[in-house]
């Protein structure tokens, strides 16, 4: 029996030797695409298309290692498989579901999508600049293409109903199209309702206190404040973490070394600070996964839709409250040379907190946010399902934001091309936003119980007790359940969007006085 064990123990030893390097190997790789929207030179593209490919080949082998399958088998089979402890089952688990998945995609699929990936961005970013669809939409058929066979074969192995099941359980494993289309359903019936009563309340906010000009220079000094509230170190000689500018913010990296962007705009300087904000609370999901975890697949973050619950939680929730502008405001007027000097709280709060339907999903408020999600998944759905065409896709899009948020798309770059995750080959990546923000009421409501004083805590200037009541309730959990699994052992219910929907009544009704 003894021996048994010792093979078994042997075996799993050698599966965790096997994904510490691919973890290892897909942190470098994460940096390599930050420099590449950061810092890479122009004329870089072709080299860093080939690097990213190969890179890509590389880790794709290493993932479909005939000694991982071997070794996943006599796991599997192995009589004591049982005595294995929940987090070691866990992992043989998701690497199991990896291998699966990824031994079913040839490698000249996953190397030219990598390609291709690196190619599609950096065409994305010179046709949004120039407001030229046409410019962009061949390198975008391409991409939808590979994802659409990538798709089709992972359909078969994950035994979903649809290709765009497939793609969607990458980001929200066990999530169906049938089941978001119904979530969402409810989402915007609610959404509209709220949006309606604010847009016509009596009390609306003077905006133009947002469009005052705050130089660059202050800005990023603001967002160092933003991210030593959170906790999220950039300065310090312990710092794992820094804040860059990039066209399209975002997040990546791995435990130690977790870095985010985001986008300054003299004319809009609120922008960079719910960006900081939002990024930063990736950050901190990312940073405060256990430490015992690490280089294991059960130490990753849960999904994407429980990673967008962080970051909204920390922008939204945490960051567009009156406790927490209560405490910055004097910081934010201190940073910025004296031109907020005469924002008042009340005001200052009701305008970033204004609803009005618009354009540019970033941008959106928290109301109206959930209506951008849902026009994107839909599209999405409906080009999978061969309902749409690529070239179709601005019409389409334009005729959505037209009946949903009765605003008109002037040109593609405010439409169609504002985001980057189609040129990057994430469909079915959107809908985690929205399934985030449901989330994140869900949490809300559990935190509440807990913590019936956080705002007080938060107006004090304290975001220690809300970042431990985050982390002891969804980042010490990891990858240990799937997100449904976890959001019930959280909250004690499944998956329902009446928190959500009464966060957002309570907070804008007290705004609006409607």
């Amino acid at each position: 029996m003894a021996g048994s064990m010792n093979e078994l123990a042997a075996a799993y030893k050698r599966l965790m030797e096997k994904v510490k390097e691919m973890l290892i190997f897909q942190s470098a790789a994460s940096i390599i695409y930050w420099d590449m929207q950061t810092k890479m030179p122009p004329r870089a593209i072709t080299l860093r298309s080939q690097q990213l490919a190969l890179m890509e080949k590389i880790g794709h082998k290493m993932v479909t290692d005939p000694e991982i399958g071997a070794l996943l088998e006599k796991i599997l089979d192995h009589p004591d498989f049982d005595s294995l402890d929940e987090v070691q089952r866990r992992n043989v688990h998701l690497a199991k579901k990896e291998y699966d998945e990824r031994t079913k995609l040839p490698e000249e699929l996953v190397v030219e999508t990598a390609r291709q990936r690196a190619v599609s961005i950096d065409t994305w970013k010179k046709a949004k600049a120039a407001r030229d669809y046409a410019r962009f939409r061949p390198d975008l058929e391409k991409m939808f293409e590979l994802r659409r066979r990538a798709a089709e074969i992972l359909m078969d192995v994950k035994g979903t109903a649809t290709p765009y099941d497939a793609l969607i359980d990458i980001f929200e494993p066990g999530m169906t199209a049938d089941a978001i289309s119904r979530i969402f359903g409810e989402l915007r019936s609610g959404l509209v309702e709220i949006v309606e009563k604010c847009v016509s309340a009596p009390r609306q906010p003077d905006v133009s206190i947002l469009r005052r000009r705050v130089p660059v220079e202050d800005q990023r000094r603001v967002s160092e404040a933003l991210a030593a509230f959170i906790g999220y170190d950039v300065k310090s000689k312990e710092a794992g973490g820094r804040i860059d500018e990039t066209e399209h913010p975002f997040t990546t990296g791995y435990y130690d070394d977790v870095r985010i962007t985001t986008h300054y705009h003299e004319d809009r300087f609120a922008s960079s600070i719910f960006s900081v904000l939002h990024e930063g609370g990736h950050a901190l999901y990312d940073q405060n996964l256990p430490r015992e975890w690490m280089y294991q697949p059960v130490g990753t973050a849960c999904s994407y839709g429980f990673h967008e619950s962080q970051s909204r939680f920390v922008e939204n929730i945490v960051g567009r409250s009156r406790e927490f502008w209560s405490h910055f405001l004097p910081e934010l007027k201190g940073l910025t040379g004296g031109v907020l000097s005469d924002l008042t709280l009340d005001g200052f709060v009701h305008a970033i907190n204004k609803v009005e339907p618009s354009k540019i999903r970033i941008e959106a408020d928290e109301v109206t946010y959930g209506l951008h999600i849902i026009i994107r998944f839909e599209i999405e759905r409906d080009l999978f399902a061969g309902k749409v065409t690529v070239p179709e896709l601005p019409q389409v899009w334009n005729e959505k934001y037209r009946e949903y948020l009765g605003v008109e798309v002037e040109h593609d770059s405010e439409g169609v091309m504002q985001d980057t995750h189609w040129a990057g080959g994430s469909f079915g990546y959107f809908p985690s936003y929205a399934l985030g923000n449901i989330y994140g009421g869900q949490l809300l409501a559990a935190m509440e119980r807990d913590l019936p004083g956080w705002r007080s805590r938060i107006a004090a200037g304290s975001f220690a007790e809300v970042k431990r009541w985050l982390v002891d309730h969804v980042h010490r959990y990891g990858n240990l359940y799937d997100p449904a699994d976890l959001i019930k052992r959280v909250t004690g219910e499944g998956i329902t969007i009446e928190p959500f929907l009464r966060y957002l009544d309570e907070k804008y009704s007290a705004l609006y006085g409607y």
